[in-house]
């Protein structure tokens, strides 16, 4: 069916593609040549044998940095600490285990930083280094655990940034895999090497004098370490949103393009993530330009006041939900999936906990529908056999046949724990609230098709048919997943609604309708909204702790436990007309 034109007034929004939080006053982002003059400053009170440690994340183009540093610090000998990496060859057999031969899963690694290198190798440049003669420049991924710098410098790079690397050839660290599989690079990112990147860098936030972003090739920008402790700080206690991303993808739509403002010349648009602190970034901005660094830092650098003490204690120092955007409208079905249990995530993978989600409708038309839970009466064998000779492309599977589909239209809301067969049909707009594990979808069955490289997307059927709850029929779909939205309390110009999670599900959403402003309280833990209606709304502070902070229509924000008390209202064009906002939190955390 052809998608829906867009009626007037609707499917619009001033969303911001590149919303930023600004540096501590007199803090300023430097370029060019005033990157190196800033680090040789900091150098010169230890003379001829000044040390600096430039310890670069796995992803940054150490070549192009290594250019730069010898024409802005001329003198300065440059030592590549990644010359006593491993051979690709041993790295690929002492990862084995956790890189698995799978293309998309592999095992959550404990590895730290000394697994990567050659010790030797290691101690005979930091002997060379420690017997200097000259100024020198320690590069590359650990050059500040090599020895003891006069000043160190943190060089921080967007995960998405590196994932577009990886598309474009980029291999993994030390890796002779420049022609393989994208999926299998993100995968060995994933699960091995940002894993221990992020334990080595964690250490060094407190201690850096200087960070550089290195996510624009041959032009490296550079703050001071206290801009990027100070930003941090002050971002841990007001709202806040990431940057979001968005990629194309076989069962892409249209509506981020309008709403979103994103190129109209692209095919389409399949996902978007905009409030993952895993994945996503943080712009930092002094007014004229803007510094890039992964929003997973501030989770680092500020758990508590971030999540609050009672998620820091269930979760660790990890960002526990996630928001993301999927759009089928003009496009097709996303395919027909289920998600692991905790125990088999656990044994399988190596992950804490599981991806738990649902489905809410930031908009559908008239023919849209969501498939969910299995149909009564099921038969395991002969739906596990077509599924296997749908695979096998003898058929095609009669997803209908066995999987229960139910009309979506705009602000319902499906909860979806794991082990429930799912997927959203063609014409829905998805925000998709779930737990943070995002990579663990199994595919049954892709509607036949290929990916846009031309290769059959990857089906995990036997991790499928090991997950289903096969329990989770028509009749227990109904009673627990569907229509679950339940008033819990209102005031002047403004109601509230419990709207679901499952029980089974950490992650308890509230929905709010408002024309004047409404009350809300993080209660000790972290709050994850989007306005899923009305233009624009303004989320203030009772005690002006923080700076007013705008929103627009199907945006994300973050507003950490810190905060406390704040309100949110109409503001702007949101003025004159009913808004909502939908608010996840994790259950029973609140203090």
């Amino acid at each position: 069916m052809p998608h829906t034109p867009a009626r007037a007034g609707e499917r619009t929004s001033s969303y911001d593609r590149h919303p930023v939080i600004g540096l501590p006053p007199g803090e300023a982002i430097r370029h060019g040549a005033d990157v190196w003059r800033a680090i040789r400053d900091a150098a010169e009170p230890a003379g001829d044998r000044a040390l600096i440690a430039i310890d670069a994340y796995p992803g940054t183009d150490l070549t192009a940095l290594a250019d730069e540093i010898r024409t802005g610090l001329p003198g300065f000998e440059v030592v590549d600490v990644e010359s006593a990496a491993l051979p690709a060859s041993e790295l690929a057999a002492r990862f084995a285990h956790t890189l698995t031969d799978d293309r998309v899963f592999g095992i959550m690694s404990h590895a730290t930083i000394d697994a990567f290198y050659d010790a030797a190798k290691r101690d005979e440049l930091r002997d060379r280094v420690e017997h200097r003669a000259a100024p020198t420049v320690v590069l590359g991924w650990g050059a500040a655990a090599l020895t003891r710098p006069d000043v160190t410098v943190l060089v921080e790079m967007a995960r998405w940034e590196i994932q577009l690397r990886y598309r474009r050839g980029m291999p993994n660290w030390h890796a002779e895999n420049a022609d393989e599989d994208p999926l299998r690079k993100i995968k060995r990112g994933f699960f091995l090497e940002w894993r221990a990147a992020d334990r080595h860098k964690r250490p060094l936030f407190d201690t850096a004098d200087f960070i550089i972003d290195a996510n624009r090739v041959g032009d490296a920008t550079l703050i001071t370490g206290d801009a990027f402790r100070g930003a941090l700080a002050a971002a841990s206690h007001r709202p806040f949103r990431v940057v979001p991303y968005f990629d194309p993808g076989v069962w892409g739509g249209q509506w981020m393009k309008q709403v979103c403002g994103l190129d109209a010349s692209e095919a389409n648009y399949a996902w978007s993530f905009d409030g993952v602190p895993e994945e996503n970034s943080l712009l930092l901005s002094d007014g004229d330009g803007v510094f890039q660094i992964p929003s997973i830092d501030l989770v680092f650098s500020h758990p508590r006041e971030l999540l609050g003490e009672r998620t820091f204690a269930r979760f660790g120092a990890e960002f526990p939900i996630r928001f993301d955007l999927l759009d089928t409208m003009g496009g097709g079905n996303l395919s027909l999936q289920v998600h692991p249990l905790t125990e088999y995530i656990r044994d399988r993978f190596g992950m804490a906990y599981t991806q738990d989600e649902s489905y809410y409708l930031l908009d559908a038309d008239d023919d849209a529908v969501v498939y969910l839970g299995l149909k009564t009466g099921v038969d395991r064998e002969r739906l596990a056999a077509d599924l296997a000779r749908a695979q096998g492309g003898e058929i095609s599977f009669p997803a209908g046949d066995y999987v229960n589909t139910y009309p979506a239209k705009k602000h319902d809301h499906f909860s979806i724990p794991a082990g429930t067969v799912h997927c959203s049909g063609a014409n829905s707009m998805v925000l998709e609230i779930s737990a943070t594990p995002y990579i663990f979808t199994f595919k049954m069955w892709d509607w036949d098709r290929v990916g846009l490289d031309g290769v059959p997307r990857p089906i995990h059927l036997d991790h499928a048919l090991a997950n289903i709850q096969w329990e989770r029929d028509t009749a227990w779909t109904d009673e627990n997943l569907i229509d679950q939205v339940e008033p819990i309390t209102e005031g002047d110009g403004w109601r509230e609604e419990r709207t679901g999670l499952h029980g089974l599900e950490f992650i308890e959403v509230r929905r709010h309708w408002f024309t004047d402003p409404v009350p809300h309280h993080t209660a000790g833990t972290v709050n994850v909204l989007n306005l899923v209606e009305g233009a624009e709304a303004i989320v203030e502070s009772p005690t002006d702790a923080f700076e007013p902070f705008v929103v627009h229509y199907a945006e994300t924000f973050i507003v950490p436990a810190a905060v406390g008390a704040y309100t949110i209202r109409p503001h702007g064009a949101g003025v004159g007309a009913e808004c909502a906002t939908v608010k996840a939190s994790v259950r029973g955390t609140a203090v």
